[in-house]
């Protein structure tokens, strides 16, 4: 029977599709994301999350997006083509697409001058700070002259820079043009054959004037999805926050030949395993699950989930243990023992070495657990030299960690050790005492994250000693943003991220020091207002590294290596510290191959041309989608 299915499965990929059976298929799709990941936006210009992003793509429809192979195919935008140097980059617009309010009015036709209005938006500091302008700095002609110029004219005016337009200084200064309606010419500073790439992600989306026209730019800033245009396969047509959110079919979406779902309810819940039980009340239609409730499953064969037990794809986040050179105290003071001890650099090598997160990468992933260790920076997928070689094993090679399925190969107890006997030194020197405090959050509702806190305070104990480390769980109540990171509370936060495009500047140029838009260095890590010289250097040579990488703009194997190097120096130095790939097991009535799917972009999460079941998935169609799948690559 297996051999039947993958027979099947190849003739469909061949067809360009992945297609398992003719099932009755789902009209309904309950879907679920933890409350810890309420949106906070819903201009998509102003998000950077996936909290926000997997909601707000499928709102709207950028130039291009990703197909379930992850190859790069036609939206908004019928066609596109550029010159043979890769610097002059050209889209044209399908005609016949429109704005429609939440409830499918019609309110204009998408234009060309939409993708004007949205690219000013981003880069005006007045209106947009400095969120999502890396990616346009990068590669679009005068895109940071024009932000500079906006933010100049802030500091003095502000009201007056919030009220440009397209019109005027910006298509002076920036490389885009519109000959006509449907058609937009991108120009960057340099060969970028990677451009088109970028323009999956949210700050080449296009924003509707009128709809500016009507709510001003603060209402725009503080755009609620009641007052949202829409150009995407849906609306959302109920929004309770922190409870739910129903995304409906759009009535006028352009594309009739588009699979969608004639609703999509999104239900906001407190864990994964709080999803488990609405799963099992036949609440929603795919769920993740938790370390303990994989082991019950996975370990009795009676139990009637047990043959629906199926791998997910790895998601295209690399998540890290990111350090916070910046702790204050509950009272604004400065916390001088963590602060000084986190800038040692033998301190942070002590932790690099001596973590063994085994355990930790169980509660992702139990069965197969060395498959979610992540020992670089940069995911995945992200960009492949000329020999077809993966970014990501260029950094691994350089960092000199070999990946295995029996043991988590960076963790060195020898060399952890004399770390640690250094750092106790320097540090006891400098007036640091131990056992340094490390102080790290969870949301105080989940369960599941308290019990993953645990596992890794335990993991820090056996590994690094509690007479070195006094690991403390804390908790916030809504917001991690508002109650932990603005006041920087934390110690290190595990986060991740995805590329926004199929560059790995996009990754390590987060990380940066002193740069407006390097989101985790201003974020989480707060290097820019650490006073430790030595720490500094260090960042400030990573940067210098990144911008020489910057400038390789001719020979792409070059400039892969380049940032190879900076990425290799950033992890050797344990600047941050990688952590995890979340490859998870779940249960599902989706086939996840035939998602969007890529290593960068916003396209993974937009609820188009799913094939689904109105029962489960079985481990043997999934192995054999999976079988049929990676054939046809």
């Amino acid at each position: 029977m297996k051999k039947i299915l993958s027979l099947v499965l190849v003739i469909a990929l061949a067809l360009g599709c992945v297609s398992f059976s003719t099932a009755e298929e789902l009209k309904v799709y309950h879907d679920y994301q933890t409350t810890t990941n309420e949106m906070e936006y819903w201009l998509i210009q102003m998000s950077q999350g996936a909290k926000e992003l997997n909601v707000l793509n499928n709102c709207l429809d950028g130039l291009v997006y990703n197909d379930h192979t992850g190859a790069l195919v036609p939206l908004a935008a019928e066609s596109w083509e550029h010159d043979d140097k890769s610097v002059v980059w050209t889209f044209h617009l399908r005609e016949g697409m429109v704005w429609v309010d939440a409830n499918g009015e019609y309110k204009g036709d998408v234009v060309a001058e939409d993708w004007l209005t949205g690219l000013e938006w981003t880069l005006n500091y007045a209106k947009n700070e400095a969120t999502n302008t890396s990616m346009a700095f990068e590669t679009l002609k005068g895109a940071e002259e024009y932000y500079e110029y906006t933010k100049t004219l802030a500091e003095t005016n502000p009201e007056e820079a919030a009220a440009l337009t397209y019109d005027g200084k910006f298509l002076e200064t920036v490389g885009i043009a519109t000959p006509d309606e449907y058609t937009i010419v991108y120009t960057c500073k340099d060969s970028t054959p990677y451009f088109d790439s970028v323009a999956t992600y949210a700050c080449l989306y296009p924003i509707p004037q009128g709809m500016i026209d009507e709510l001003g730019v603060e209402g725009t800033r503080a755009l609620t999805p009641d007052k949202m245009w829409y150009s995407g396969p849906y609306t959302v047509t109920t929004y309770n926050e922190g409870s739910e959110k129903i995304l409906t079919k759009n009535p006028l979406y352009w594309n009739e030949n588009s699979k969608l779902f004639d609703e999509v309810v999104i239900t906001m819940v407190e864990s994964v395993d709080k999803a488990k039980e609405l799963f099992d009340a036949g609440q929603l239609d795919r769920v993740a699950l938790s370390q303990s409730a994989l082991s019950t499953i996975y370990n009795d064969p009676e139990n009637p989930y047990y043959k629906y037990l199926v791998e997910a794809r790895p998601t295209k986040y690399s998540y890290q243990m990111h350090l916070n050179y910046d702790v204050w105290e509950e009272d604004g003071t400065p916390d001088t023992n963590w602060n000084t001890a986190v800038a040692n650099e033998a301190f942070r090598l002590s932790w690099y070495y001596g973590l063994d997160l085994t355990a930790y990468l169980e509660r992702t992933n139990f069965i197969h657990p060395y498959v979610c260790a992540n020992y670089g920076y940069t995911g995945t997928g992200v960009a492949v030299n000329s020999k077809g070689v993966d970014y990501a094993t260029l950094v691994n090679d350089l960092v000199g960690v070999k990946y295995s399925d029996t043991e988590y190969t960076r963790c060195d107890p020898e060399l952890a050790a004399k770390y640690k006997a250094q750092a106790i030194e320097e540090l006891t020197a400098e007036g640091v005492t131990f056992p340094v405090e490390v102080n790290y959050f969870i949301s105080g509702s989940s369960t599941v994250a308290a019990e993953t806190a645990k596992v890794l305070k335990q993991t820090f104990e056996e590994c690094l000693g509690a007479d070195y480390i006094n690991f403390q769980i804390k908790t916030y109540v809504s917001s991690l943003k508002n109650e932990v990171r603005a006041p920087h509370l934390a110690s290190f936060y595990i986060n991740g991220w995805g590329a926004d495009f199929g560059d790995p500047v996009n990754f390590v140029g987060q990380e940066t020091y002193g740069e407006d838009n390097a989101y985790y260095s201003i974020e989480y890590s707060n290097i820019n207002s650490s006073k430790d010289e030595d720490l500094i250097a260090t960042y400030k040579e990573f940067t210098n590294m990144v911008a020489e990488a910057r400038t390789i703009v001719d020979d792409y194997d070059a400039r892969l290596d380049a940032f190879a190097k900076s990425e290799a120096y950033f992890v050797q130095h344990a600047l941050a510290i990688p952590c995890y790939i979340d490859i998870s097991w779940q249960l599902t009535k989706v086939n996840d191959y035939t998602k969007c799917y890529a290593a960068y972009g916003i396209s993974t999460y937009r609820y188009e041309n799913w094939e689904t079941k109105t029962e489960m998935y079985t481990t043997e169609e999934y192995d054999a989608i999976k079988a049929a799948y990676n054939a046809a690559e």
